[in-house]
């Protein structure tokens, strides 16, 4: 009985696999969780589809040494004709009483964050996704050296299916 269990589990698991939509997936692991300023994270991508859309993901970890309800992110998307897009994102990570948001269990949460929805890469070569943080506390102009709770950052792309 025990052995059939687990094979149905292991079939279930093979049948998700193989349908995901998720085409790349990669983390970048912060010092001691600790993301400098001075930190810019690189994710390259490279061997898309170029008749594909595509939604883009954040994937952000925090512990509870994350002392903010937001994260202000600054994100550079490079194409291979070095067209460069720019953005400055806020992304909710906890409620107003204070609990985070996101999953996992214990103190560290994983938060998956839209980037991008319904894009296409239609140019061969190199993309690269450059991210920074972009926290300063309030009243304050000059944006924090150290930030501190956030342990890991992803990118992660996913096929939109038709």
């Amino acid at each position: 009985m025990a052995s059939r269990l687990c094979i149905s589990m292991l079939v279930a698991l093979l049948f998700t696999a193989c349908n995901s939509n998720v085409v790349y997936t990669e983390y970048k692991t912060l010092n001691n969780g600790i993301w400098s300023n001075a930190d810019t994270l690189d994710f390259k991508i490279k061997d898309l589809d170029s008749t594909a859309y595509y939604n883009l993901f954040l994937n952000v970890r925090n512990d509870n040494d994350y002392e903010f309800s937001n994260l202000f992110l600054i994100t550079k998307l490079i194409k291979p004709n070095q067209q460069v897009q720019v953005d400055t994102l806020e992304y909710e990570m906890a409620l107003p009483n204070g609990e985070w948001l996101g999953t996992g269990r214990g103190s560290t949460k994983e938060n998956k964050l839209w980037l991008r929805e319904n894009i296409k890469f239609p140019d061969s070569g190199v993309y690269t996704l450059k991210v920074q943080h972009a926290m300063r506390k309030n009243g304050m102009v000059e944006g924090m050296q150290r930030l501190k709770g956030i342990t890991d950052v992803g990118l992660q792309l996913e096929t939109i299916q038709e």
